[in-house]
């Protein structure tokens, strides 16, 4: 085969500084369509981008070239500054760090279904909550991923 071929797709959660509920619903769809822009900008592909009013999720594709954490930090820089020009909001800032997962390509319907879902999710749900199963659903994959390669050798 002469050509690459990659897929690499990420679905990203961070949230607000102290997890302050301040995206608010009159803005939240135009911040969701500006970090895509931001995404596109950046050469990436962004699938889904949602989330409440104290974090953000997505769902992009990036090339090879990219390194996550760059985009990322771009990504929260050029979001932040655009909620202090656009809306006002000079103390707005993102928290500190976020969480990546990888995700392939038979389960991206499903994770774009859930990030569009954010709204309805989060009536019964909170922030804290999710990323507790997050971490622990990622935790039991991979010693699931582990006792299987054990178990072939």
């Amino acid at each position: 085969m002469s050509s690459t071929y990659l897929s690499l797709h990420y679905h990203l959660v961070f949230s607000t500084k102290d997890r302050a509920p301040v995206i608010a619903p009159p803005w939240r769809l135009r911040l969701h369509d500006y970090i895509g822009g931001v995404i596109r900008g950046l050469g990436g592909f962004p699938e889904e981008v949602g989330g409440v009013a104290d974090h953000v999720h997505l769902l992009i594709g990036l090339k090879a070239i990219h390194c996550l954490a760059d985009v990322m930090r771009e990504l929260k820089k050029a979001s932040s500054i655009w909620v202090h020009k656009e809306i006002g909001s000079q103390m707005f800032a993102w928290q500190e760090g976020y969480a990546a997962f990888t995700v392939s390509a038979t389960a991206r319907a499903a994770v774009r279904k859930y990030i569009a879902g954010q709204e309805e999710h989060h009536r019964t749900r909170s922030f804290r909550e999710e990323a507790h199963q997050e971490v622990v659903w990622v935790i039991l994959e991979h010693f699931k991923g582990l006792a299987a390669c054990r178990l072939g050798s």
